[in-house]
């Protein structure tokens, strides 16, 4: 056992103020991870059934067997990690806005981070997610206008709390459509949601992808010893088309 509560890293950033602590719950019977962005929390060791499900879910939908993805948003590195635990997934780009996240990674303060830092397949950019995949270079910055076969995000709390004003113009369909334009034929996006599914959110979305459904994902609540659940948004764009047998017809 741990100690009782540690404060690992605490620093001011532009955003506010991000601290990672580690706390040993005894509910669980082990060390609990937390990150927080000034009092709000950005995720927990604690929860992590419904973004592991959404990395799960959206390589499901991918229409390539050798998928390049996108996760925007790094927290404590559990989205990405169940990337990379698909043997076939061929490339992976972790955009994270706060560059005392990433180091956290680096520097093993988390416990999947050695895994993303040193599997080659990964690459984590400091880099602001909204900013970068409503530009003209895209989500890459080492290949400009480079497109992936899934895109997903897990930044803010849901598509009406954000955390920053700047992020809430994403959730309409001008942000929504430039995410399908990062895409690739039959590419997926994916986007975890605090609150329960969204008629409206969900309507909206279809507007600018080929498909759109929202999948609630239950999962064990230890500290109110209940069930709770988040939600998964998933859109997929028009897949390539096929050519008939025989010739171009």
């Amino acid at each position: 056992m741990s100690a009782r509560f540690q404060v690992l890293d605490w620093r001011p950033t532009p955003m506010g103020t991000v601290s990672l602590r580690r706390r040993w719950d005894p509910t669980v019977g082990e060390d609990v991870y937390e990150a927080k962005l000034d009092s709000e929390f950005l995720m927990s060791s604690l929860f992590t059934v419904v973004e592991v499900e959404m990395a799960r879910l959206a390589l499901a939908e991918v229409a390539t067997s050798e998928p390049d993805v996108v996760v925007g948003g790094l927290g404590l590195g559990y989205t990405a990690r169940t990337v990379l635990e698909n043997p076939d997934v061929r490339s992976l780009v972790v955009i994270e806005a706060l560059g005392e996240v990433i180091e956290w990674h680096r520097d093993g303060l988390v416990p999947v981070g050695e895994t993303l830092a040193t599997d080659r397949r990964c690459r984590l950019v400091h880099g602001d997610f909204f900013e970068m995949v409503g530009s003209e270079n895209g989500l890459d910055p080492e290949t400009p206008g480079r497109t992936f076969d899934a895109v997903i995000v897990d930044i803010d709390h849901s598509p009406h709390h954000v955390l920053h004003p700047s992020h809430a113009v994403f959730y309409e369909p001008a942000g929504l459509r430039s995410v399908a334009r990062h895409l690739n034929p039959g590419g997926v996006f994916a986007l975890w949601s605090n609150d329960p599914p969204d008629s409206d959110f969900t309507k909206v979305l279809g507007g600018e992808f080929a498909r759109a459904w929202a999948e609630r994902v239950a999962f064990h609540n230890p500290l109110q010893g209940r069930e709770a659940a988040n939600t998964v948004y998933l859109a997929t764009t028009e897949a390539e088309p096929t050519t008939p047998a025989g010739g171009q017809g």
